[in-house]
């Protein structure tokens, strides 16, 4: 495998989406070339950062009316439903 066609893949390989003989072939690609296993790692570190710092909490109103939007159950602690506008949906 030649350094094009490893970097093109090494994306396939860490969403996890190459068969087992490509991701082996990646792998002894990576083993023997320094400036393609120090980019596979920067990718690697860029999203354990990317997953552990970009999180958005949403808002518990949000979940509830998400919830009541596609007929969910309410759960015990859920807070309480908003009542609907006179003539129309909740906002």
């Amino acid at each position: 495998m030649d350094c094009d066609k490893a970097i093109h893949r090494v994306y396939y390989y860490l969403d996890g989406e190459l068969t087992v003989w490509r991701r082996w072939t990646i792998k002894r690609h990576l083993s023997k070339c320094p400036p393609c296993a120090q980019g596979f790692d920067f990718e690697l570190e860029l999203r354990q950062v990317v997953s552990s710092k970009c999180r958005d909490e949403v808002p518990p109103d949000l979940l509830r009316r998400i919830a009541e939007a596609i007929g969910e159950p309410r759960r015990p602690g859920d807070p309480p439903a908003a009542a609907a506008p006179p003539g129309g949906a909740p906002a």
